[in-house]
């Protein structure tokens, strides 16, 4: 019986063995579970933060950004063909819009019309400087004529004034004396028609400048009856998308009145970090951008450039800091993002979008 109660007692002491540590040293196990696990929670916080956080320089106050052409009509009219609808893309050349062309397509008539004419009196006048120098020459032939006439008149009144009386009659030395005075006078008559020949060419000459100058302001007129009626037809200066179009067909359009706006693909970002991000910012630094309208894609880019001066100094109430009141407020610095990529054609990143760009300035 004692050696069955020994075998008895043999899984009795096994038992005791098998039993947990006492509470104390289970405790202390458990601090330096825990402990290890907030070291490693920390380290991996730390690594973290060295390698994706310290070395990138992020900002919500992003937009993309990029040129928006307004369009407006170089001349007044009604306009009669609409050839673009809202959010089309256009061609580099496509016509628009046009206004009616008949106002100009009739200017344009009349101004044809007034060039011939002043080519017309052009040639009126070179024809006119012609004619006037055949008659200059025709009065310096009587002028010639006549100064031979008055020679030999004068020479026959010197012969009969040395002759003796008696030899000549009164009236012949009358009419020879006549004669030299008429001829004197007709000398005199020749070259003052001469002198107005003369004149009259240069009239004449001083008619075909004129001419001149009037074909050159009908030329003037022409060219721009010719811009006018070209001016009908708005056609788009680069390859964009239309935005804000508010002309409709058969509207009276002015010059100056914004008609439609035209967005090119080319866009980029514009980044107002805090003067506080930018101590190691850089041109050249590669960025990662979420926009926030396709939240599962990543775009890749760099920094383009910065503003050489803070948003608000170039806002239209610039801050006034020379009062009593000042506080200190960082400033944001505008900063341009250029996409690395070309940006997929099923996707509208347009201006205006919010971005949240991360630059790596380490």
């Amino acid at each position: 019986m004692e050696g069955e109660e020994k075998k008895a007692g043999g899984p009795g002491t096994l038992d005791q063995e098998a039993l947990p540590p006492p509470p104390r040293r289970r405790k202390r196990w458990l601090e330096l579970l825990a402990g290890a696990a907030v070291l490693a929670v920390l380290a991996a916080v730390i690594l973290y933060y060295l390698r994706f956080v310290a070395p990138y320089e992020s900002t919500d106050d992003a937009f993309v950004d990029g040129y928006v052409t307004l369009l407006s009509p170089r001349v007044p009219g009604q306009v009669t063909r609409l050839l673009v609808t809202d959010n089309q893309e256009v061609k580099e050349g496509d016509v628009l819009v046009e206004i009616d062309p008949r106002d100009y397509e009739a200017r344009l008539a009349q101004a044809r019309a007034d060039s011939a004419v002043a080519r017309s009196q052009t040639d009126e006048s070179q024809a006119q400087v012609k004619v006037s120098q055949a008659k200059v020459a025709q009065a310096q032939a009587a002028v010639t004529s006549a100064d031979a006439e008055a020679q030999r008149a004068t020479e026959d009144l010197n012969r009969y004034e040395t002759v003796e009386s008696r030899a000549v009659s009164k009236s012949a030395f009358d009419q020879a004396r006549a004669q030299a005075r008429s001829a004197s006078a007709n000398l005199e008559a020749a070259r003052s028609q001469a002198q107005a020949a003369e004149s009259e060419v240069a009239l004449s000459q001083a008619a075909v400048v004129t001419a001149a100058a009037a074909i050159q302001q009908a030329e003037a007129k022409l060219q721009q009856a010719e811009l006018n009626l070209s001016y009908t037809k708005i056609v788009a200066p680069l390859a964009a998308r239309v935005t804000a179009r508010t002309v409709q067909l058969g509207n009276y359009v002015q010059p100056g009145q914004a008609l439609l706006a035209l967005v090119p693909r080319n866009v980029w970002v514009t980044a107002n970090f805090k003067e506080t991000q930018l101590t190691r910012m850089h041109a050249g630094q590669p960025v990662e951008l979420g926009v926030d309208a396709y939240p599962n894609r990543k775009f890749k880019g760099k920094v383009d450039s910065l503003q050489t001066g803070t948003g608000a100094r170039f806002s239209l109430l610039p801050p006034e800091n020379a009062v009593g009141n000042y506080v200190k407020v960082v400033q944001r610095v505008p900063v341009k993002i250029v996409f690395d990529e070309l940006l997929p054609t099923n996707l509208d990143i347009a201006p205006g979008m919010s971005v949240v760009p991360e630059v790596k300035v380490k």
